[in-house]
């Protein structure tokens, strides 16, 4: 499809070769760039005049089971100077891994820890990839289309968590309640 908006055409020229595919109806606007330039396209988008998109409003991904690559890694992005929205995605397949842009969003971080937890996909240079929302010991990623409804997790061992001052129930007793421990 030929491009219709003025970043969809900004984009086509200036990266012709990453684009794989631009979509655009009704101001919901789309691109999609192979994962090997999808950094420098993101920076373009965020760092160009023409373009401010200084806001990654989300980041998620796509389980397409039976397709290759499998994954689709979706940014939003936002300008604010401008009040534009953008969708770009990448195709990765399983096992691979797309640069993290932790460096242009602070925001990416908990954002892409949270696209390897439930999906496990990588992402290189990430400063912290672990996971956010599944305890350790999880096993497999629960947003996967083949993760199994009956996945039952191994059985983990009690943990004593260190006592949280701010959690004592006599810190908060009422002062006319009297003290246990005096009378």
């Amino acid at each position: 499809m030929t491009p219709t908006s003025p970043v969809l055409t900004i984009l086509q020229e200036r990266f012709r070769g990453a684009i794989l595919e631009t979509h655009a109806f009704r101001g919901d606007e789309t691109v999609v760039v192979r994962k090997e330039q999808v950094h420098a396209v993101l920076q373009f988008l965020r760092d160009d005049p023409r373009l401010r998109f200084n806001f990654l409003m989300d980041l998620t991904a796509v389980d397409w089971l039976e397709r290759r690559p499998r994954f689709d890694v979706v940014y939003h992005l936002y300008s604010l100077h401008y009040n534009r929205r953008l969708r770009v995605k990448t195709q990765v397949d399983d096992g691979e891994a797309v640069d993290s842009v932790t460096d242009l969003w602070k925001v990416a971080n908990w954002l892409e820890r949270e696209v390897f937890d439930m999906f496990g996909i990588r992402f290189r240079h990430h400063p912290d990839l672990r996971r956010i929302l599944m305890y350790d010991e999880f096993q497999g990623h629960p947003l996967r289309k083949d993760y199994s409804l009956r996945g039952e997790q191994p059985r983990l061992p009690y943990r004593i968590q260190p006592r949280d001052p701010w959690r004592d129930p006599d810190r908060w007793r009422p002062s006319n309640e009297p003290d246990p421990e005096t009378t």
